[in-house]
């Protein structure tokens, strides 16, 4: 294949819409339920994160009218696409990624749903990441504002996301399991799509079926380890959920393998992206600068560590822009990096594509990619340099996908 510039960057694209078409929602939910048929008899629906609503449609579309009622809790701007009958579903939007006013009227919907099912009725829960944002109940002698303050200060604080959960957990009357304290007699399944290192499903939407996760708590400050030690004080538990992974990084990633465009050789890192967006952008530039000519797979999660006024952009954009850092001036070659469920950060961009020539078309709108970067406002130099990737909600989330293609020796 012959490429340039701009057919590099369709290429691109097309790969990445490959990978989100294998991992969506309703495609995902559908095909586990035509492989496990679930036990006859009715069954009530929840839909908890940022692929609710398609997960949703799966589930109706696999238990017809089996499905007695459901409930959908997403990120707003996330259920445009209603589901086929709206008589039998409850739709609820809340904030992410800090937790709003939603996100606590969301977690009463949860509870007051799951206690209206009959005591001998059947629970499929429906877990997609940012779950963990969308519905909060909180313990006893804590409000919303003091949620916000510690999700504002986990976002930026360069943790890994297990150790965010760890704290989520124990800041939660339903993460780290403790939902399951209100299910009773009622039979429950829980079918998830993974947006973690792993696929451990204690970690996704902070496991709030699932057992606490393990391991002692990162360092913090004092005001948030006094309200976790408060808050773990009021945990309550009851028998283990079965979860089932119905979705993942590596399926979204094998996809992008089966559909690489013919005389590429591909080369897929096993190492799944972690720490600081800015260094490990740096070092994906420089090796895909200085690789051979092929396709080039990673995904992951990575972090950054916010400044106390952070400009606009996300992991994805500011991974991205640090390696067209590295890539400036470099022919025939360009990467793309996004999130999967179509939002990176607090943007509704879902990462950015960049090339060699980056920083010269940012830097003729006067702005400086270093300064950029220090001041987490890498989002506002894409835009002038004309790299954003936008793709609107894309019903599904399996971490982020950094796809790096060259057709040119270095």
């Amino acid at each position: 294949m012959v490429l340039d510039d701009a057919r590099a960057r369709g290429e691109l694209l097309r790969l990445f819409r490959a990978a989100l078409a294998r991992v969506e929602g309703a495609a995902a939910v559908r095909a586990w339920l035509e492989s496990n048929p679930l036990e006859y008899g009715d069954w009530h629906v929840v839909a908890v994160g940022k692929a609710a609503a398609a997960m949703a449609r799966g589930a109706e579309d696999g238990l017809g009218g089996r499905l007695r009622a459901g409930l959908i809790i997403t990120k707003d701007g996330h259920a445009e696409r209603e589901v086929h009958d709206a008589r039998r579903w409850t739709v609820c939007t809340a904030e992410h990624p800090v937790p709003g006013p939603g996100s606590l009227a969301a977690g009463r919907k949860l509870l007051d749903f799951i206690d209206a099912v009959p005591d001998s009725g059947r629970l499929l829960f429906l877990l997609s990441g940012g779950a963990s944002s969308l519905a909060e109940v909180l313990p006893e002698g804590f409000e919303l504002q003091d949620l916000r303050r510690a999700s504002a200060w986990l976002l930026g604080s360069g943790l890994e996301i297990a150790d965010i959960n760890r704290v989520r957990q124990r800041l939660s009357l339903i993460k780290g399991g403790r939902l399951r304290g209100r299910l009773g007699r009622r039979e429950a399944c829980v079918l998830a799509i993974s947006d973690v290192a792993g696929d451990d499903v204690r970690a996704i939407g902070s496991g709030p079926l699932a057992e606490p996760l393990p391991g002692d708590l990162p360092e913090l400050p004092g005001w948030l380890a006094e309200w976790t030690e408060r808050a773990a004080a009021q945990a309550e538990y009851a028998a283990p959920v079965p979860h089932h992974i119905i979705a993942c990084l590596d399926d979204a990633l094998q996809a992008v393998v089966e559909a690489a465009p013919a005389g590429f050789e591909v080369h897929q890192q096993g190492a799944c992206l972690y720490g600081d967006a800015a260094q490990t952008g740096a070092e994906l530039g420089r090796q895909l600068r200085d690789a051979v000519p092929g396709l080039w797979l990673w995904g992951g999660e990575t972090t950054i560590r916010l400044p106390d006024e952070p400009g606009r952009g996300g992991r994805n954009q500011h991974l991205a822009l640090a390696a067209a850092l590295e890539l400036d001036g470099a022919e025939g070659v360009c990467l793309l990096a996004a999130g999967t469920d179509g939002t990176d950060g607090p943007t509704e961009d879902a990462g950015a594509i960049v090339d060699g020539g980056t920083l010269a078309r940012g830097r003729a709108e006067g702005l400086d990619p270093a300064a950029a970067l220090a001041a987490a406002d890498s989002g506002r130099f894409l835009e002038a340099s004309g790299d954003l990737l936008s793709t609107g909600p894309t019903g599904t989330n399996v971490t982020d996908l950094v796809i790096g293609l060259k057709w040119r020796e270095a």
